[in-house]
């Protein structure tokens, strides 16, 4: 069933007669909620949401906008949301943003009230009209979309959800993507974060027509970008995602038109395709002897935002002590080499960090830690709370 975003499940029939007569409605309605109870409650439907919901459409008008759907659900995906919307209020623009398709609300507490994600928050702060569906294969959503929505184009942004094959040939103009990779290089659930991984430079953001399989549509504009090598994926992705947004609307005017299609937009080299797979949380542990100074470096940066990356420290010459678990959350290359060791030690200038040397005698160096239970904080911090102990890392631990 659809659930709309304050979280209740409900059919939109009468709402849908009434905002098609153009008037507001306000009034009472028995729903149903989500745990099977059912609660009268009074509504209030935005205006202008369902003007744009259910304004006329005809595809031998030519004066008629392109009717945008957009799904999306995380941060990186609600800017965007805001900056595509924008754009369509502009004097000549050829498309309107008639609707949003997002993640249902979650608990963020066991009894706590349902919140709507970032995208579902942006869409009623702009008065869009907004679905939440369950999976995006459910009949009665897709119903709603072909009776109701009627989009031309719909655009995608880390929305979460595989599209099945009955959305996909629901618009005229297909559907585009925004990729934050070079694809066909980083297929897949994370792509910000296996290029980091790997120490990829240059970066980049795809946009591309959806097709069945994941990431293979054809590429309609991309853009690459060289990157710092300590940039990590909580700043790289907002990054990617603001210049593949700007990329997609300087496309939608020869999309709408049909100078760039499926057909004409450019075929991805299957030769070239690169898998980013999801992550586990059980690769966020660094290993130094298996591992370079620049692997773990890499590791860092791209595990940043989720699962993190962490090390186990021995504090202290007592080995019966328990290993205590230490979140690595930024770091650096050293050029020097050393003698491998798994003794960790602040370097001797005022603003360096914990020195780790792995088993190749390449060196990392841990400028911000957060041991277990703790907050993160700088070297000094933590070696001052060491209170003269030493510290080692361990190998052969893990979760």
């Amino acid at each position: 069933l659809l659930r709309p975003c304050h979280g209740f499940q409900q059919q939109l029939g009468a709402v849908s007669r009434v905002a098609r007569s153009g008037v507001s409605p306000s009034y009472s309605l028995r729903i149903r909620r989500a745990d099977g109870a059912s609660q009268l409650v009074a509504l209030q439907y935005n205006t202008r949401s369902f003007s744009r919901l259910y304004s006329s459409s005809s595809d031998d008008d030519s004066s008629e906008k392109a009717r945008i759907l957009f799904l999306g659900t995380p941060d990186v995906a609600a800017t965007s949301l805001k900056t595509i919307y924008e754009q369509s209020q502009t004097p000549d623009s050829q498309y309107e943003v008639v609707g949003v398709v997002t993640q249902p609300p979650k608990r963020r507490k066991r009894r706590g009230k349902e919140i709507p994600s970032p995208v579902g928050l942006v869409a009623e702060e702009l008065g869009i009209y907004t679905l939440c569906p369950e999976k995006a294969r459910d009949a009665e959503f897709l119903d709603e979309l072909e009776n109701d929505v009627r989009p031309d184009l719909c655009i995608t942004a880390a929305y979460g959800q595989f599209l099945p094959k009955r959305f996909l040939a629901l618009p005229k103009f297909g559907t585009l993507n925004i990729h934050p990779s070079l694809l066909p290089r980083w297929r897949g659930a994370s792509p910000v974060q296996r290029s980091l991984e790997a120490g990829d430079n240059p970066v980049g953001v795809s946009v591309l027509f959806t097709v069945s399989k994941m990431d293979a549509g054809p590429i309609v504009a991309q853009e690459s970008l060289e990157i710092d090598e300590n940039e990590q994926a909580t700043t790289l992705l907002p990054t990617l995602f603001d210049i593949g947004t700007k990329s997609l609307i300087d496309a939608l005017p020869k999309v709408i038109k049909g100078d760039i299609t499926m057909d004409t937009a450019t075929v991805q080299d299957e030769s070239l395709v690169a898998e980013a797979s999801m992550i586990d949380s059980s690769e966020g542990q660094l290993w130094p002897t298996k591992m370079s100074a620049q692997e773990c470096h890499n590791r860092v940066r791209g595990f940043s935002m989720w699962p993190g990356t962490f090390l186990y420290f021995q504090v202290g010459d007592d080995e019966s002590n328990d290993p205590v678990k230490v979140k690595v959350v930024e770091t650096r290359v050293l050029e020097e080499t050393a003698e491998p060791t798994n003794v960790i030690e602040i370097g001797p200038k005022k603003k360096d960090g914990l020195r780790l040397v792995c088993s190749d005698g390449s060196v990392l160096e841990m400028l911000k830690v957060q041991p277990a239970t703790r907050n993160v904080m700088d070297a000094k911090s933590f070696v001052n709370g060491l209170q003269g102990n030493s510290v080692r890392w361990l190998s052969g631990l893990d979760e």
